[in-house]
């Protein structure tokens, strides 16, 4: 997957290319690239905000700059991607569209700042994208957030392709407990059944705890997921336990 950023800010990148995912780049697993706009900025003053028409508070990131940087990317990679602008009035993001967005090939962010954007940005907008009911002072963050989320499905990128399958929100429930060395630490033992070596009494064993904790703490969760007889089973004895 190549990914495009643009940004004021392509320094604030810079730890995306260590742990996992600098492996990943490293190994050509995800080819990521961030680009200033303000290189393209046809004004003396390299100014890329301007005060909005009709007044208001804030500055507005200006379209000129914004639409040349893409139109550079674009050139650049033969294409400008599945375009991301990161905008609290988008979409709310979670670990479903991060899936969806894995199978994208080429993504690209818009991380804006300031008040806002000019309406005619959104002309180069496949996709407009939130991390929650709050504002930031960036897009900077919200993007690598959404990139870390999204790059965790791509192949090669986890040393372990089985992990992303297995963490919270797949399937609409919260990750099981895990434990490693020692068995008793302090007093406290790892449950028997994961000692046992019997494995489908294990996978049963998640699944219930799964289901407990999704139950205790995000039964909205629950909700949204078509239970099979045997998790409703599993939940109907964790609410009577």
């Amino acid at each position: 997957m190549r990914i495009d950023v643009l940004s004021l800010f392509p320094d604030m990148f810079t730890p995306l290319k260590q742990s996992i995912l600098g492996k990943a780049i490293d190994k050509g697993a995800l080819d990521f690239h961030v680009t200033d706009f303000r290189d393209y900025t046809e004004n003396k003053h390299n100014n890329v905000d301007d005060y909005p028409f009709g007044g208001g508070a804030g500055m507005l990131l200006m379209a000129q700059p914004i639409f040349d940087a893409m139109a550079a990317v674009e050139k650049q990679a033969g294409d400008k991607g599945h375009v991301v602008l990161l905008d609290p009035a988008g979409r709310k993001f979670d670990h479903h569209v991060a899936e969806e967005l894995a199978q994208k090939e080429h993504l690209t962010f818009i991380a804006g700042h300031y008040e806002g954007y000019d309406e005619r940005i959104r002309e180069l907008v496949d996709d407009e994208i939130s991390l929650g009911d709050y504002v930031l002072t960036g897009g900077e963050l919200g993007a690598m957030v959404i990139i870390d989320a999204t790059a965790r499905f791509l192949p090669d990128v986890l040393g372990n392709n089985v992990s992303a399958d297995e963490d919270s929100f797949q399937n609409d429930l919260l990750e099981f407990p895990q434990y490693t060395r020692p068995a008793e630490f302090r007093g406290r033992k790892v449950p028997d059944v994961l000692m046992s070596g019997n494995h489908a009494k294990i996978a049963e064993w998640r699944l219930k705890e799964s289901l407990r904790r999704t139950w205790q703490r995000r039964p909205d969760l629950l909700e949204k997921r078509q239970l099979t007889n045997k998790e409703r089973d599993l939940l109907d004895d964790v609410k009577h336990e």
